[in-house]
């Protein structure tokens, strides 16, 4: 197949209102694309609706509210259906995060991360399936994270919930594929977003909140590309795709290093 054009493509988006999910918008936006944006914080995600138009959009529209509510997913692709009968992104872009030893978290912190980064990802995709299968080309796209590839300590909610993510992910993309759904698994890593500024806990530091990450723009014009260019599989810091290879050729090194935080 050839190149994608995303221009009039209907769009359902995730976590839009920071972040790589509001760089995304933005960039989506210039291709002219119609997009539903999904985020909890209603003023900063209406002021981006009310500027997307001007930036190229086809149309914006948005719901405010947190994705782990299933009414919310429910409604989400209720509108899609309405405003556009049919869809042709899904966009799983909202996250969270904790930090802290594993020995000092909690179960409701864990249950927190995974519910907003695994299960609200794999549910509203369940419920955007027909929508989907109805488009000509369809994509879903996951918005992981290097850490879903490789764990660090002091960090175990979040990278169990994008292992999760990935395996997932890996899991259904033939059932996808044989049903006309292409998936792309995106895997940044250190991005300069304010996800570490809103944690679920925090009980500890991390020893990488000092690492220089790439803006959440570079990662937003390497996920467009990516659709563009039908992609499956994409890495959008370098360091972090260094990792994931150091990782596979040499995993006894990369444990011995991170003992040295453990």
């Amino acid at each position: 197949m050839g190149r994608r054009d995303l221009t009039g493509r209907r769009i359902l988006l995730t976590g839009a209102s920071s972040g790589i999910g509001r760089a995304l918008a933005i960039e989506l936006a210039r291709r002219q694309s119609h997009l539903l944006l999904i985020a909890r914080r209603a003023q900063a995600l209406t002021e981006l609706v009310d500027a997307l138009p001007a930036m190229g959009a086809a149309s914006a529209g948005c719901l405010i509210g947190d994705v782990t509510d299933a009414g919310l997913r429910e409604r989400a692709v209720g509108k899609a259906h309405s405003m556009w009968e049919g869809l042709d992104l899904l966009v799983n872009c909202a996250g969270v995060s904790a930090h802290g030893r594993f020995a000092d978290g909690s179960a409701e912190t864990l249950r927190t991360v995974m519910e907003t980064n695994f299960f609200s990802a794999v549910e509203l995709t369940r419920l955007a399936l027909p929508l989907l299968v109805a488009s000509s080309d369809s994509v879903v796209v996951n918005i992981g994270s290097i850490l879903g590839h490789r764990g660090v300590p002091h960090n175990n909610e979040y990278c169990g919930s994008k292992f999760a993510l990935r395996g997932w992910s890996e899991a259904v993309r033939p059932e996808l594929w044989n049903a006309g759904i292409d998936m792309l698994q995106v895997s940044p890593g250190t991005t300069e977003t304010g996800l570490f500024d809103s944690l679920v806990a925090q009980t500890g530091s991390t020893p990488w909140n000092e690492q220089r990450g790439i803006s959440p723009e570079q990662v937003a014009r390497q996920v467009v590309r990516a659709l563009e260019r039908r992609k499956q599989q994409i890495y959008p810091n370098w360091r972090g795709r260094a990792l994931v290879l150091v990782n596979r050729y040499c995993p006894g090194f990369v444990n011995r290093l991170m003992r040295r935080y453990g």
